[in-house]
């Protein structure tokens, strides 16, 4: 029988990678989520971004990104700064702990990423990619 529950995989997929990595960051002795790794990875790419910024690159609304910079500000991972032109707006800027937390958790994520592809060949994860773009580009 075809299993043709493509959102149930997805999610179940998605669900199982999040629980390996995050058992890896601990494990390797990471302090920050995959969530709060992700912004530390988004802040050493641009210092310095606007939390609503930050929001809408990795698709979560601007209550779960206050969250997540409260967590990394109050573990010394990141400083809030205020908009001098607007004190609305707030600038989210990586701390050296923070850089060295985020090389952390790169070096793990990487450990993640080829296990991922472990057993693959490249023309399947070539596929796996493509599908998982298209995907992207449908439903953004």
């Amino acid at each position: 029988m075809r299993d043709d529950r493509l959102i149930y995989m997805l999610a179940m997929a998605h669900l199982a990678v999040r629980a390996h990595i995050g058992s890896k960051l601990l494990r390797e002795g990471v302090k920050v989520t995959l969530p709060q790794a992700t912004v530390l990875f988004l802040l050493q790419e641009k210092d310095g971004r606007m939390l609503s910024e930050i929001g809408q690159v990795i698709g979560v609304d601007n209550s779960a990104v206050t969250g997540l910079a409260d967590r990394l500000e109050k573990a010394g991972y990141v400083a809030r700064m205020p908009n001098p032109g607007d004190r609305r707006v707030w600038h989210l800027h990586i701390t050296p702990q923070g850089r060295d937390e985020a090389q952390k958790a790169s070096g793990v994520v990487r450990k993640v990423n080829a296990e991922f592809k472990a057993g693959f060949s490249e023309q399947d994860l070539e596929g796996f990619k493509r599908v998982l773009k298209g995907f992207h580009q449908k439903f953004r």
